[in-house]
């Protein structure tokens, strides 16, 4: 069985490698879908897809990064043809791995099922909080998985996020 998972992983953190280790528990292959993926370099979305793509494969393990495929997701403002087009991009899945319930209502009407994704300190692991803690150089680096510091280590995802004035 093959399952869906949606994020725009921005940056991938702890509760987004929760969620992989929670959907793979559910289904023999996940689908991970960067969403957002035609944009970076702005304040919701600082890094590009590559970067976030290079953040979630140098945060797994050999095992788990075989049971998965990353795609991109490019934001296209059509809200009744974002599922069509997900389904165009990626093959196919049986399930969706989503607490988003905008995305959880999509799904359902084309009868796709959908199973929210247990979270764990939500605050703590947000992509805006970490954003925020980053650029304002506070403490960060136990949010994250071990590769994808690294990456934002690489990039200098401070002086990046620094712009945008996080508070």
């Amino acid at each position: 069985m093959n399952g869906l998972l949606i994020g725009r992983f921005q940056p991938f953190h702890l509760g987004h490698l929760e969620a992989i280790l929670f959907g793979l528990s559910q289904v023999a292959n996940l689908w991970i879908c960067i969403g957002s993926s035609n944009k970076s370099n702005e304040m919701k979305n600082p890094f590009t897809a590559d970067e976030r793509n290079e953040m979630i494969l140098s945060s797994i393990d050999e095992k788990i990064a075989k049971q998965i495929k990353i795609y991109y997701i490019p934001d296209v403002n059509d809200h009744n043809n974002w599922t069509l087009q997900i389904d165009s991009i990626v093959p196919k899945y049986d399930v969706v791995f989503s607490n988003d319930e905008f995305s959880q209502t999509l799904f359902q009407k084309r009868g796709i099922k959908v199973i929210p994704v247990p979270l764990r300190q939500r605050e703590s692991y947000s992509g805006t909080n970490l954003r925020a803690k980053i650029a304002n150089d506070q403490d960060w680096k136990d949010l994250v998985p071990q590769g994808t510091r690294n990456v934002l280590l690489k990039i200098n995802a401070k002086d990046r996020l620094k712009i945008f004035n996080y508070k």
